[in-house]
């Protein structure tokens, strides 16, 4: 039977908390971390149960480094450090050992289980990124489309996100990219609406894609839809909206999960680079990437049950 997955393809959610963290050397850290793991699952459902109906979940994915420090080998077939992108527009590579992406209905059984997070490793782990997500009316970022409309369902959305028998040794993993955007919304609420809607392709009140022959080749969801063999390759995000209206700071944090980081990397390359090259997605001249970093997130039974550290060559 196959190992089950963490909650990758969940319903989406009203609140999330991403949380990005970098660890310290040492086989302290390795005890602290792998006791976390074990004991996730326990304290989902102790916090949980308090308000069962608002689904609270947690996804933890782990980078390049973090991994080979806590479990050493073997390592999944497609895990690396977030590849840098220099195009027309600039994705930066930015520090992350450990992702917790975490959701319910209602921040507050996201922000108890974070603090509870941090209590059990903030002695060997440092937080380098913290956004509180939220849903903004009916499902639209702050650039006001909707976000999410071709996410995969049900059986496809597993489908997208789950590794299996290409890497058996890790079947039920998944991999995920994460990247804050910050937007300029000043320069884009300049623009004409009906030119925003051929920069993301979609008509901004319906949410209706527009034909073929109106996108331009710059449109957004031209650049990310992305075939193999004439099949299209997808992905599930769960980008959130956030901002602190004091430091003027507004912006989408992106986070995609595929059973291969190739899918989301071509896609980024087309957006940052274009394609062909030059052809670049024009949302980027309005929202700047930050930081940016990739995880893997083993099974559910990985996480029940960490390895013992295994020593071995690196790759």
């Amino acid at each position: 039977m196959p190992a089950p997955p963490q909650p990758v393809a969940t319903t989406l959610t009203h609140s999330a908390i991403f949380l990005v963290v970098t660890l310290k050397p040492g086989p302290q850290c390795r005890d602290t971390v792998t006791g976390l793991c074990s004991d996730m699952s326990s304290l989902l459902r102790a916090i949980g149960f308090r308000h069962p109906l608002r689904r609270l979940s947690c996804v933890m994915g782990f980078g390049s480094e973090a991994w080979d420090q806590l479990f050493g080998h073997p390592r999944p077939a497609h895990l690396h450090p977030f590849r840098e992108i220099k195009g027309v527009h600039h994705a930066p590579s930015t520090p992350g050992d450990l992702l917790f992406h975490i959701r319910a209905t209602h921040m507050d059984l996201c922000f108890e289980l974070a603090a509870q997070i941090m209590s059990r490793i903030g002695d060997v782990a440092t937080v380098v990124d913290e956004v509180h997500g939220f849903k903004y009316f009916d499902e639209r970022d702050l650039l006001g489309f909707v976000d999410g409309t071709e996410n995969p369902a049900e059986q496809a959305a597993v489908d997208a996100t789950i590794v299996g028998h290409e890497d058996a040794a890790f079947a039920g993993g998944s991999y995920v990219v994460v990247q804050k955007y910050l937007h300029d919304l000043t320069a884009w609420n300049a623009v004409p609406v009906e030119q925003q809607e051929k920069i993301i392709g979609r008509h901004k009140l319906s949410d209706v894609e527009l034909r073929e022959e109106e996108k331009p080749p710059y449109a957004h969801n031209v650049l990310t839809n992305i075939e193999e063999n004439g099949e299209q390759l997808q992905i599930v995000r769960d980008n959130m909206p956030f901002g602190e209206i004091g430091k003027g700071e507004f912006g989408t944090y992106f986070i995609g999960y595929a059973c291969s980081p190739a899918r989301i990397e071509t896609m980024l390359d087309n957006m940052f680079i274009g394609n062909p090259p030059g052809n670049y997605d024009r949302i980027l001249d309005f929202s700047k990437a930050v930081t940016g970093s990739l995880y893997f997130v083993p099974s559910a039974t990985f996480l029940d049950n960490p390895p013992s550290y295994t020593a071995g060559a690196t790759s």
